[in-house]
């Protein structure tokens, strides 16, 4: 932190905000400390938008309450005056945005001025369906609570110095370089998960050969050594790599120009399919929700193909970036998935004893921290947490951007 933060807002709070396709997460902290203090969530912002908010002291949201969200405006209204009640009579020092991506430059916390704002409007194309809300979410917040400085945390910064190799797009080189190349995302994730793995295992376990595998309604592997990113599944967007709720991930390319041929399809119309129709919804056409498609294994064939081609992709990047790594010490299972759904995590590690990954069922069913048995890899369960890393940078950055007085 710092120095002089915790001195100079010492009664202050901080906002985080969230913004995703269809979601908004909020948390208030304390500025100084980045204790968390009060948090919520809308969810399935659309016809049937819900809130939930909880407290400091519980782990798990109250159930959440039907809204009128029908949109990202409304949503972000309700978000916003939630905050101001929550606040009551107590100061706002500071705002803190997730922002998806940072392009090729952004790489660290910084403060949202004008200049920043406007950089980051010019690379809203590469994330069309993130970037916008985002931005929005900026420019409500500033209007809300004006004067109050706002920061941005990009997700793409815990991959920015991947190398090279791992950077690269295998198509025609030139001035667009700089550009297109492999972004990865879910960074605000992995940078808490090595936190938290050097808190419970120290730093020997976090110099090692680390998979992290955020598994929810957007999933992405990245894979680590010796603190450092050395590959991940998510690239150019957030829609590439493994499959997701409506995602596709990665597909042959040729599709898009398949499907423009034989079905008329639009740029827009393949861009919707692949981001929004796409993944475990598209393959069971029930539902992108993978405790739905649990409930219906025992019936429903489109169901269990779903659920098997995500774990057999999923098996698959792990394969791979333990050959990537030249083998494996830990494997971090995270993301609403991932923390929460023991069989997809039996399905996923069954078959690679050979990597040395071998779960206790017992422990894998409690979801213990620990999962695995005494063998060769470690296979842990970590909760994550991005707002918690959001105030940790804001924190850092807040005596020098706080209003005076």
């Amino acid at each position: 932190m710092t120095p002089g933060a915790a001195a100079g807002n010492c009664n202050g709070r901080s906002l985080t905000l969230n913004a995703g396709s269809s979601s908004i997460k909020f948390a208030l902290f304390s500025a100084s400390d980045a204790r968390r203090l009060w948090s919520g969530a809308i969810d399935r912002i659309g016809p049937d938008a819900r809130l939930s908010v909880h407290g400091a002291a519980s782990s798990a949201t109250s159930t959440a309450t039907p809204i009128a969200a029908p949109d990202h405006a409304s949503a972000i209204r309700r978000v916003l005056t939630c905050a101001r009640d929550a606040l009551g009579s107590d100061r706002l020092v500071a705002i803190g945005h997730r922002i998806v991506h940072g392009g090729p430059d952004f790489c660290t916390a910084r403060r949202l001025d004008a200049a920043t704002i406007a950089a980051l409007h010019r690379l809203a194309p590469l994330d069309p369906d993130h970037m916008p809300p985002e931005l929005a979410l900026v420019a409500a917040a500033g209007r809300h609570f004006p004067g109050t400085p706002q920061f941005a945390c990009f997700d793409t910064a815990f991959h920015h110095d991947l190398p090279r190799v791992a950077q690269l797009l295998a198509i025609p080189q030139g001035a667009r370089l700089g550009i297109l190349r492999r972004y990865g995302f879910h960074g605000l994730s992995y940078e808490y998960l090595m936190r938290e793995m050097h808190r419970l295992a120290g730093a020997v376990a976090c110099d090692g050969r680390i998979i992290f595998a955020h598994l929810g309604s957007g999933s992405s592997l990245a894979a680590v050594h010796r603190g450092r990113p050395m590959e991940t599944s998510m690239g150019f967007t957030p829609a590439s790599g493994v499959m997701m709720a409506t995602r596709s991930g990665d597909i042959d390319p040729g599709l898009a120009a398949y499907l423009a041929h034989s079905e008329a399809m639009t740029p827009a119309q393949f861009h919707h399919m692949v981001n929004f129709e796409s993944g475990l919804l598209g393959v069971s056409q029930i539902s992108g929700d993978m405790q739905v498609l649990l409930d219906r294994l025992p019936d429903d064939t489109r169901a269990a193909d779903a659920v098997t081609l995500y774990c057999h992709l999923v098996k698959q990047r792990i394969g791979a970036f333990a050959a990537t790594l030249g083998g494996l010490d830990t494997l971090v299972f995270s993301g609403g998935i991932g923390e929460n759904a023991p069989a997809i995590r039996a399905q996923i590690c069954d078959g690679l004893g050979f990597l040395g990954i071998t779960l206790d069922a017992g422990r894998n069913m409690a979801g213990e921290p620990v999962i695995s048995t005494t063998g060769a890899v470690t296979v842990r369960v970590i909760a994550t947490d991005e707002e918690a890393v959001i105030a940790h940078h804001v924190a850092g950055l807040i005596a020098p951007a706080a209003p005076a007085g």
